[in-house]
């Protein structure tokens, strides 16, 4: 797990720690010291922690006048015993709300594992949306079942077709769009 790195390609657009607006903004991660693990493996250095004991993420794009964010995740999310939600929407999403972001895209291809509890913090961070949603996309399927087990995925969107976006070779903002459509017309088939 010390190998796999958050994705970089996008640093020429944006930079958390540069982005005063951004809850990493002035975080410093070391380049050579492995600092934190997920249980007892280490995990690469440039991986940012928000108090979570197993999740971590990167901030890899917020656009403040489009008003969404882009966030790579890494590690276990466990709300049944870590409560990794709490920490996720108290340290992370809700700076990013109270700096006018409502629309969420989480990569989740390098989350292993998700053990789910109760349903509060999902539904808070979704009514605080004001129009916006939550995208999820390449989770690992047995990651999106516990998603589905629990009714969480009534607060995220997962589209199956979306699996199959090159989003690395994508720019911020093209991602962005591909993303909106796709919410747009799942909103239009809910509501017809």
């Amino acid at each position: 797990m010390h190998t796999i790195e958050p994705f970089y390609n996008w640093t020429k657009f944006y930079v958390s720690s540069e982005d005063e607006n951004s809850p990493f903004y002035k975080y410093k991660n070391s380049e050579v010291y492995y600092t934190h693990a997920v249980y007892n493996y280490y995990i690469h250095p440039q991986w940012d922690f928000f108090d979570a004991a197993t999740l971590f993420c990167k901030v890899l794009f917020a656009d403040y006048e489009k008003h969404f964010v882009i966030i790579e995740l890494m590690g276990e999310w466990n709300d049944c015993t870590q409560l990794d939600i709490k920490f996720f929407k108290w340290n992370v999403i809700e700076k990013f709300i109270d700096k006018g972001i409502n629309k969420f895209i989480l990569i989740g291809e390098n989350v292993y594992n998700f053990f789910a509890t109760e349903d509060g913090y999902y539904e808070e961070w979704y009514q605080e949306l004001e129009g916006g949603w939550i995208f999820a996309m390449n989770f690992r399927e047995h990651v999106k079942k516990e998603f589905y087990d629990y009714n969480l995925h009534y607060y995220f969107f997962f589209d199956d077709n979306c699996e199959e976006i090159p989003w690395r070779t994508l720019t911020p903002h093209n991602l962005f769009a591909v993303v909106e459509e796709v919410v747009q017309n799942e909103n239009k088939f809910l509501n017809e």
